[in-house]
């Protein structure tokens, strides 16, 4: 918790009825107080052009604790000659020791670190207990901030940035192929990725956070690539006159090795990222997990289930149209 008390100041209260008694006005003891211990400028020391202040107070032993500025003598109207400590209370009290504002409001941070578990989870926990078990005084309110802050920032976004990232995938891919059909059968490999990018993060125990949703998006592009390689080619051997059956089987063949190789270079790029222990890894393992895990399912399940998908398709397509007549890549 943030340091707020516990800086020692001395308290010099006044008996206004003992000054009174002797004649001695209270903005006379006060000024004896600030000149004893805190120093007042008494004249100005020239130097050539420069000037500074000159400011007089008590030696250290006259001023270093409660009881040697209990003995500083006032002098009353009379002449007599009485100490400090006859005339006001005198002692150290405890008080704050910084004052923090921001935003022009006080305030007080109470900072964590939190090990084993995501910022989300924890401070949702957080919200609920704390008010369930805290009573406020009126005037205070708890703000969360640092990096639950920030991620919620971050994932405001990605909620905006994702759909559109998705949206502007299936609007290229619809100008690519001049049909919502292949359009939606390349989309349709996002699901794929997805599941072996959060496989991965669970594996590794991870969670999902800010550099992931990241990683998610670079996966989406791979895995939108794959699947379109895929596709156009088995488009060309559709228009080359081959059946549909033969067309599917030598499409994932002639395209197995650059389906792997599009998946094998990013996979082993992002390997010292997955295994790093340094400053930063925080950030660089979960986006490395989501893209090795996700290309690994993604790529799998694109030379299996995205070609029987495709199949079913032209099946259902062929009701409309002579399958002879293939669709124009």
């Amino acid at each position: 918790m943030e340091l707020v008390a516990g800086q020692q100041y001395l308290n010099v209260e006044i008996d206004r009825r003992k000054v009174a008694r002797y004649g001695i006005n209270v903005a006379d003891v006060q000024e004896i107080v600030e000149t004893a211990i805190g120093g007042k400028e008494a004249t100005l020391v020239f130097e050539g052009q420069r000037r500074f202040s000159l400011t007089v107070r008590f030696p250290v032993e006259s001023r270093s604790s409660p009881e040697a500025i209990g003995n500083i003598l006032v002098s009353t109207p009379t002449g007599a000659r009485i100490p400090l400590a006859q005339l006001a209370d005198i002692g150290l009290v405890e008080g704050p020791a910084q004052i923090s504002r921001e935003s022009l409001k006080r305030r007080i941070v109470v900072g964590l670190n939190i090990v084993g578990r995501d910022v989300g989870s924890y401070v949702r926990e957080a919200q609920a207990r704390l008010e369930k078990e805290l009573n406020l005084p009126t005037g205070y309110y708890i703000i969360w901030g640092g990096a639950f802050e920030n991620m919620q920032r971050a994932m405001r976004r990605l909620a905006i940035i994702v759909p559109l990232t998705i949206l502007l995938i299936f609007f290229l891919l619809y100008s690519t192929f001049k049909s919502f059909r292949y359009a939606t059968l390349i989309i349709l490999n996002l699901p794929f990725a997805l599941i072996g990018g959060v496989v991965a993060l669970w594996l590794s125990g991870q969670y999902l956070s800010v550099p992931a949703s990241v990683g998610f998006i670079a996966l989406f592009g791979v895995a939108v690539l794959n699947g379109l390689v895929l596709v156009s080619y088995i488009n060309q051997l559709r228009q080359e006159g081959l059946p549909l059956e033969e067309a599917l089987i030598k499409g994932c063949e002639r395209r197995l090795r650059p389906v792997l190789m599009t998946a094998s270079l990013a996979i082993l790029g992002l390997i010292p990222l997955l295994l790093a222990q340094g400053i930063g890894s925080e950030v660089q393992r979960p986006l490395a997990a989501v893209v090795i895990g996700g290309l690994l399912t993604s790529t799998l399940l694109t030379l299996i289930v995205l070609p029987t998908v495709y199949g079913w398709f032209e099946e259902k397509r062929a009701g409309d149209q002579p399958v002879s007549d293939p669709p124009l890549g």
